[in-house]
């Protein structure tokens, strides 16, 4: 399979890279509106990669042919720039391809982060409305730290919640996270439920911020 990183020289696309490519047989695909700046965020990875004894498999391309190559592609891109990054790749996207996005909408002030949805009603909505007709989303990755993720040597023991319509695509989203060790990925309806899970990222970066010994917390279910 070939998963597309759209965004994949940020944080959160840099911290599933890594987790992907040492984790699972995936060709990994990183994606940029500047291939150049794609090119070199896949030497740093594989420099980090390299150091674990860990082989990579990753290219860097702009986002639209990093879109056109891949089965699923994760919009690993800042919220206010999910949809518009959906429509920049629209012409390369069908019904073959998994939409990810594990954007969340917040606002910050002195107190923390609060939970700030686009008019859609959560990025993941948002998402699905800009996205062309027939081209499944999914909700997934919402609420993992990105520096749990790029640390290596930490070993994860988290949940990541998933929404979405159509029900082949989410089990797709659904296993292809459960490849990454230590992630349990569970399944919490339809697009008209991520709202509820998009808001828990707020309330986990709080939780880190007023709890030092937390650093990068995360959620499990028991």
């Amino acid at each position: 399979m070939r998963i597309a990183l759209l965004g994949g020289t940020g944080d959160i696309g840099e911290g599933l890279a890594l987790r992907f490519a040492r984790d699972t047989d995936h060709e990994i695909l990183i994606g940029s509106r500047d291939p150049e700046k794609a090119r070199d965020a896949v030497a740093e990875y594989e420099d980090v990669l390299e150091a674990i004894g860990a082989e990579a498999n990753l290219k860097g391309f702009i986002n639209e042919m990093a879109a056109d190559r891949a089965d699923v592609v994760v919009l690993s891109v800042p919220p206010y720039y999910a949809g518009d990054t959906v429509e920049d790749v629209a012409d390369v996207l069908d019904s073959d391809t998994v939409l990810v996005t594990p954007a969340v909408g917040m606002q910050g002030d002195d107190d923390g982060l609060h939970y700030h949805p686009p008019s859609a009603g959560s990025v993941s909505e948002l998402v699905a409305k800009r996205a062309p007709d027939g081209v499944p989303v999914v909700g997934a990755f919402h609420n993992l730290a990105a520096g749990a993720l790029t640390d290596l040597e930490l070993e994860l023991d988290l949940d990541t919640l998933v929404v979405g319509d159509d029900t082949d695509a989410k089990e797709r989203v659904i296993a292809l996270a459960n490849e990454i060790k230590g992630l349990r990925a569970l399944d919490v309806g339809p697009l008209a439920n991520a709202a509820e899970v998009e808001s828990v990222t707020p309330l986990v970066i709080n939780v880190a911020r007023y709890n030092d010994e937390l650093h990068d917390v995360g959620v499990k279910f028991n």
